[in-house]
């Protein structure tokens, strides 16, 4: 079946004053005219300033740039806190495994930062939940 079902078009698209003629509702009210052309407008032609300094949400070199900013961030916090946390568990009496296991965790998430900063999110994102788990399994020692 090849063609269109229907092949009458309707009145209003053909002939805008049928579609008028066809208005039933008693109280409508006419479309006002369009301002003239020598009335000045409200609003200015000229663009708005302040929304072409806002960044384009679209562009995916920003949203790279973002994921990049982050894994590089999250990795360098989580490095800090292994490192933090390798420190405090030497000074307590506590087994040698487990500030070991603070300081390996560290160490791998310093790597996924590293990772981060030069736009391997993936990786690094995988490395900082190995990282971390390292870090965890090593409290599991205390």
């Amino acid at each position: 079946m090849s063609g269109r079902a229907d092949s009458d078009t309707d009145p209003e698209i053909t002939d805008p004053e049928a579609a008028t003629a066809q208005d039933t509702e008693p109280d409508a009210v006419p479309d006002e005219p369009d301002a003239m052309p020598g009335e000045p407008d409200d609003e200015p032609a000229e663009p708005d300033e302040e929304l072409d300094d806002e960044p384009d949400d679209d562009d995916p070199a920003e949203g790279a740039r973002r994921a990049r900013w982050t894994a590089a961030g999250t990795g360098a916090a989580l490095t800090l806190a292994g490192l933090s946390a390798a420190l405090l568990r030497l000074t307590r009496s506590a087994p040698a495994l487990v500030p070991a296991a603070y300081a390996g965790g560290a160490a791998v998430c310093a790597g996924a930062a590293v990772l981060g900063a030069r736009g391997r999110t993936r990786r690094a994102l995988w490395l900082l939940i190995a990282g971390v788990m390292v870090m965890a399994l090593g409290d599991q020692f205390d």
